[in-house]
């Protein structure tokens, strides 16, 4: 595919002050190009389009961003960032200062899951958390 599928964020006139915040979040990541209607930026090598667009309209969690983290410790960066001026939620999700959702997760999430004993433990350790803990997880 010559031009790969990305996702276009609808503000009402944040676009560049979003994308700039976006790229100030998340590490390898910049403005490619902008206009006065849209931008275009990267976020660790994925591409997004922030459009100004004259009509009002909400981000909903029908649509959110996962965040796959290595660590607790980028797990802690994406969830502070994110929640600044944000709100918090449960099960890593979040909303940014846009409205924007997010759901902050650890990489290894899905195998403690996915084991038949320990994956029950894990799911109702991380339905009474907010951010992640993987050290709780681990031990559930």
């Amino acid at each position: 595919m010559k031009n790969p599928i990305y996702p276009c964020l609808w503000f009402e006139q944040q676009a560049k002050e979003a994308a700039t915040y976006y790229c100030s979040v998340f590490k390898n990541s910049k403005i490619i190009s902008e206009n006065p209607i849209v931008v275009i930026f990267e976020l660790n090598g994925n591409k997004f389009m922030a459009l100004n667009g004259r009509t009002k309209f909400n981000f909903t969690e029908a649509v959110s961003f996962v965040i796959e983290c290595e660590d607790q410790a980028e797990i802690d960066h994406y969830w502070n960032e994110l929640t600044r001026e944000g709100k918090e939620s449960m099960c890593g999700w979040l909303k940014d200062k846009y409205g924007v959702s997010w759901q902050v997760v650890p990489a290894i999430l899905g195998e403690l899951m996915s084991d038949p004993e320990k994956g029950p433990r894990v799911v109702e350790a991380f339905m009474k958390m907010k951010k992640f803990d993987i050290a709780t997880l681990l031990k559930a």
